[in-house]
């Protein structure tokens, strides 16, 4: 599979861009912000189409609840702030106005997770795909690149109920695949079934993709997908790795508890045959300030320590999982 470009961008750099296009294609979409349009990237769209935008100022709850009116109102609203505070300050406008009436209100929340960086843990936040993925009726989509990021958001624009769009700050390199199409529920398979399947989502799957380079290296077969829709689930994919693989490992810039790695095996957990499951991310911990790929390194979330990690596993189980030449 022919990746599409080895360029650097931040997602939510990606959704600006994607705005802009929606701008001009859809006179239903609005944008609201809260006060952070250029963190955010909404600013390209507020100077292009100002009658279309409104910053609602440092106040989330009356940023969702505007954006719920909105959408009653007939119009598409993109409701944009960090993601700390987007699933935190405003969960209760997002459970009870969003997800309890199931409006097509699109939250594109970004600054999310560990690659923040210098904001610390205050800005971290590592809890927000576990708060929404909870919610009946809310979609969550976690972008892995720049393309993805931009189909996701031309997807959110069609659809009839509430999506959870998570976006970073860092600039991370584009692995979307030549002719890629985001379909909602529908991850993306990198390589053939090995003994070792690599789970991940956002600024993970690039992680995940030099993971499985050191694993071949070391003559372990191995396949990376990226499962940027944690809600709605690819459960086939997931059929396809516990039949096929003796180890499969969830990856992801998030807390163990609730992310992609709980969505994953409280499905196969319903599965009688299934192999072990290596969940990695971060540990029952707040975050830290420091450079991103500082903070990937200290907790344990960069290709090298990941590769560790599922060595020790390999090792740990001894005969039980054997090493098959590179695929």
């Amino acid at each position: 599979m022919k990746i599409l470009s080895i360029k650097l961008e931040a997602t939510r750099d990606a959704y600006g861009r994607a705005l802009l296009y929606l701008g001009e294609h859809n006179p239903a979409v609005v944008v609201l912000d809260a006060d952070l349009s250029k963190s955010t990237k909404t600013a390209v769209f507020a100077a292009k189409y100002p009658e279309r935008f409104f910053n609602i100022g440092i106040s989330e709850a009356d940023l969702v609840g505007t954006a719920c009116g909105f959408a009653l109102a007939g119009l598409k609203p993109f409701a944009s702030t960090f993601a700390i505070f987007a699933t935190g300050r405003a969960y209760d406008q997002v459970r009870n106005s969003v997800a309890y009436p199931h409006l097509p209100v699109v939250i594109a929340a970004t600054h999310a997770g560990l690659t923040v960086g210098p904001d610390g843990g205050s800005h971290q936040s590592l809890e927000d795909i576990a708060l929404m993925r909870v919610l009946p009726h809310m979609q969550v989509w976690v972008p892995a690149d720049g393309e993805e990021a931009y189909q996701m958001i031309l997807a959110a624009a069609k659809e009839a109920g509430p999506v959870y769009v998570r976006l970073g700050r860092q600039p991370v390199p584009n692995v979307s695949p030549l002719g890629y199409n985001f379909v909602p529920g529908k991850a993306v398979t990198y390589g053939q079934h090995g003994d070792v399947v690599l789970i991940a989502c956002g600024v993970m799957v690039a992680e995940a993709l030099k993971t499985a380079h050191s694993l071949r290296e070391q003559g372990i077969s191995c396949q990376v997908i990226n499962m940027s829709s944690i809600k709605p689930l690819d459960t086939a994919v997931l059929d396809q790795a516990a039949a096929a693989s003796r180890l499969i490992v969830t990856i992801e810039e998030h807390q163990k508890a609730g992310g992609l790695g709980s969505a994953c095996l409280e499905y196969l957990a319903l599965h009688s045959r299934r192999p072990p499951v290596l969940v990695i991310g971060v540990e029952d911990v707040f975050g830290q300030s420091g450079e991103p790929y500082e903070l990937l390194d200290h907790y344990g979330l960069t290709a090298e320590s990941i590769t560790a990690k599922i060595m020790a596993q390999l090792s740990s189980h001894g005969g039980q999982i054997a090493h098959c030449q590179t695929k």
